[in-house]
């Protein structure tokens, strides 16, 4: 079996710093940062940290030639994404495995353009929110990366084993369900249900739990995504929104969600591949979606 050796980290977020810091906690010559020479003078000047630790990663360039990745773990935002399959370009070798932690169910097949289903994997972060303020991010530790592979593209199984191997070692929890493509429109519809009413109203998950009427709205919500996932071919549709509730409510209350974060903070959102994404289906499947249309249109204003 192939064994991972050299990591590459395309975005040090509040997700993608989790993980940059675990492996470089576990072995700091393994691991690279890659980022753009804006982010390189500003980290330099303002370095990042996690948990009140100063992270002091090995930060490469797009343009370096001297390093090849066996895993590569993009975690920027939706907006960064076609930036960062450009910038990985030098990085990937043939068995490169490539995993993407953003939210949504559209950065593989974007990745997957360039680099091919053979090694990319079906992957997101699941857990308690980490915060994020300018540079400062902390978090309690809790969350799994899930992965697993798109078989109808024909991702290669082994890589699941290589990659359980490597976070076994490193002490990263992970799952690797049986069904991933359920697993993964469970969990954007946990993002779609919860993150977009959340940055309007602005609410943390402790408000959104306790409020029965908010339970009634993220039930709607997450209606319309059923419904899309079982016109894609998702299986099992009918117990998602029972399975979704328990995550939900497993959310540490004083959590906030990306996208409030990114509301509060006067960032761009991920509406496009939250809302946006489901109100496309729709129309591919003729089904109606008004409240993602009502939430999209309110978050826009807000923008």
């Amino acid at each position: 079996m192939k064994e991972i050796k050299n990591i590459l980290i395309c975005g040090i977020g509040a997700v993608g710093a989790i993980y940059a810091n675990k492996i470089h906690e576990y072995d700091s010559k393994s691991l690279k940062v890659l980022v753009d020479k804006k982010r390189l003078e500003n980290y330099t000047k303002n370095p990042k940290t996690f948990n009140g630790k100063v992270l002091d990663f090995d930060y490469v360039l797009p343009e370096n030639t001297d390093f090849k990745a066996d895993l590569i773990i993009i975690a920027t935002k939706f907006d960064g994404l076609y930036d960062a399959v450009k910038n990985i370009e030098n990085f990937v070798k043939e068995d490169t495995i490539i995993m993407s932690l953003l939210n949504g169910v559209t950065s593989e097949e974007i990745i997957s353009e360039k680099y091919g289903w053979e090694h990319t994997l079906i992957s997101y972060f699941i857990g308690h929110s980490a915060m994020r303020n300018g540079n400062t991010i902390t978090h309690d530790g809790t969350g799994d990366i899930v992965f697993g592979i798109n078989s109808a593209k024909g991702t290669n199984p082994e890589d699941i084993k290589t990659v359980s191997q490597f976070f076994d070692k490193v002490g990263i929890a992970y799952r690797t369900p049986d069904d991933m493509m359920r697993a993964y429109w469970l969990k954007f519809m946990l993002n779609v249900s919860s993150n977009q009413p959340s940055a309007i109203m602005r609410l943390t998950f402790g408000d959104m739990q306790s409020n029965p009427k908010f339970i009634e709205l993220l039930q709607k919500i997450m209606n319309e995504v059923v419904q899309i996932a079982k016109a894609e071919g998702i299986q099992n549709t009918d117990t998602m929104i029972e399975e979704a509730m328990v995550g939900f409510n497993s959310m540490i209350p004083n959590g906030k969600t990306s996208m409030l974060q990114d509301i509060e903070a006067g960032r761009k959102t991920e509406v496009e591949i939250f809302a946006g994404t489901i109100i496309k289906l729709g129309k591919k499947h003729g089904i109606l979606t008004p409240y993602n249309q009502v939430l999209k249109d309110m978050i826009e204003i807000i923008e």
